[in-house]
């Protein structure tokens, strides 16, 4: 039997829609958290062109979190490649979840 190989990797050409926020963790490691939209346009069944705006939780973390918030601002192009991580956590008894791309080598 072969075995099933898989990739988590993500690519994002789109705006920011925020500065990015600047903390820092216990360890005092940077960290940054920003929203990129992207955006596509078709034509719908009646034949109207619709543009479907997708919004995408980001993180880099490092030098490169530091670059992001004293270089980059909100409307801002950016180029972002990195991995999908899903957390959960449970409030008033109820299970969330958030899925956010973590960024790779720093990519803008």
């Amino acid at each position: 039997m072969s075995s099933l190989n898989s990739m988590n990797k993500v690519s994002l050409i789109g705006r920011l829609g925020n500065d990015p926020k600047l903390t820092y963790l216990p360890s005092g490691r940077p960290v940054a958290e920003m929203s990129v939209a992207t955006s596509e346009t078709y034509k719908n069944q009646a034949g109207e062109k619709v543009q479907a705006t997708e919004w995408h939780r980001v993180k880099v973390f490092g030098e490169s979190a530091k670059f992001y918030a004293e270089h980059l601002t909100k409307g801002r192009l950016v180029y972002v490649e990195g991995t999908l991580k899903t957390r959960s956590w449970e409030k008033d008894g109820q299970k969330h979840y958030m899925t956010e791309v973590v960024l790779t080598n720093g990519s803008h």
